[in-house]
C-alpha cells in the first residue's frame, strides 16, 4: 500500500496592523508650545502688518489699505526722530558700560570663593527681582538728592546700574561650566596669566559676553518705567510713543519697530549660523 504525501495548505499571511496614532503627552506639548510662540508672536505680527497700513491720518487702528510710503517716509517725525536717536545711543553706551562691568564681576563670581561673594550675589539678584518702580523712584531720589540734573545721562546710569546684574549672571553661568584644564594647560607652556585670560578664556566666554550685550541693550531701549523717572525732559522712543497715545500712534513707530526687530533678527541669525560653523569646524 503506498501512501502520497500532501503539501501543507500555505495560509495568507496576516496583514500588518499599523499602529494607532495616540493623542499623546508629547504631542500635547507640541501643540501647547506652537500655541504660546503664536501667542507671543501675535503683537509683533500685528505691528509689522500696521507699517503698511494706508491709514490717512495719526489713527492707525483700522486696516485700510496696503503701502509702502511709510517706509519712505520713517524718518518724517523730527521729534519721533529725535527721540529714537536718543534711545539708540543710550542703549549703545549703556550696553557697552554694563557688559564691561558685568563681565568682570561675573567672571569673579564664576572663578573665585571670596569673602562677601555671597551678599554679591544676593545683591545682584535683588536687583533684577525689584519692581522697575521701586527702582526708578530710588534713583530718582539718588539724583535729586545729589543735585544731578535728569537728562540723558541720568538714564544712562541708571540703564546701566540695572542691566550689570544681567550681565553679570550670564557671564557667571558661562564661567561656572568652563573647563580649567585648558588654561592650566596654557600655564604649564609659560603663558601669563594675563596672556591666558584674552587668548584662552576670553575667547571661550565670548559668547555669553556678546549675549549679555545684547540683553543689556535690549533692556535699555525698551525701557519705560526707569526712564520715565529719570528723563526730565529728556524723550526717548518709548516715552514718546507713550506720550503719543492719547493722539494717536503715527505708523512710523510701527516702522520704526519693525526695523529693530529685524535688526535683532538678524542679528541672532547670524550669530546662530556662525556658532554651528565653529562647531563643525
Amino acid at each position: 500500500m503506498t501512501t502520497t504525501l500532501e503539501a501543507p495548505a500555505t495560509t495568507a499571511p496576516a496583514p500588518a496592523l499599523r499602529p494607532r496614532r495616540r493623542f499623546g503627552g508629547a504631542t500635547v506639548l507640541y501643540v501647547y508650545t506652537w500655541l504660546v510662540i503664536a501667542w507671543l508672536a501675535l503683537p509683533i505680527f500685528v505691528m509689522i502688518l500696521f507699517g503698511f497700513n494706508d491709514t490717512p491720518g495719526r489713527f492707525n487702528q483700522t486696516w485700510e489699505g496696503f503701502t509702502l510710503k511709510w517706509y519712505g517716509q520713517v524718518f518724517a517725525l523730527e521729534e519721533l526722530t529725535k527721540a529714537l536717536v536718543y534711545s539708540l545711543l543710550i542703549a549703545l553706551v549703556s550696553s557697552v558700560v554694563s557688559t564691561a562691568l558685568g563681565t568682570g564681576i561675573g567672571y569673579a563670581l564664576g572663578r573665585y570663593r571670596f569673602r562677601g561673594s555671597g551678599s554679591m550675589n544676593l545683591i545682584m539678584f535683588a536687583t533684577m527681582s525689584s519692581p522697575e518702580l521701586i527702582m526708578g523712584a530710588s534713583l530718582l531720589t539718588l539724583f535729586v538728592s545729589t543735585g544731578a540734573g535728569l537728562g540723558p545721562v541720568t538714564i544712562t546710569i541708571a540703564h546701566i546700574m540695572f542691566s550689570i546684574s544681567f550681565v553679570a549672571t550670564v557671564v557667571r553661568a558661562r564661567v561656572l561650566t568652563l573647563d580649567r584644564s585648558i588654561e592650566e594647560a596654557a600655564a604649564d607652556l609659560g603663558a601669563a596669566p594675563w596672556t591666558t585670560f584674552w587668548r584662552i578664556t576670553f575667547p571661550i566666554i565670548l559668547p555669553a559676553v556678546f549675549s549679555g550685550l545684547m540683553l543689556a541693550f535690549a533692556l535699555s531701549i525698551d525701557d519705560f518705567v526707569v526712564s520715565n523717572f529719570t528723563a526730565g525732559t529728556t524723550v526717548t522712543f518709548p516715552l514718546w510713543i507713550w506720550g503719543a497715545t492719547r493722539v494717536g500712534l503715527p505708523p512710523q513707530v510701527n516702522v520704526m519697530g519693525t526695523l529693530i526687530f529685524a535688526t535683532g533678527v538678524l542679528i541672532a541669525v547670524v550669530t546662530s549660523i556662525r556658532s554651528r560653523q565653529g562647531k563643525r569646524d
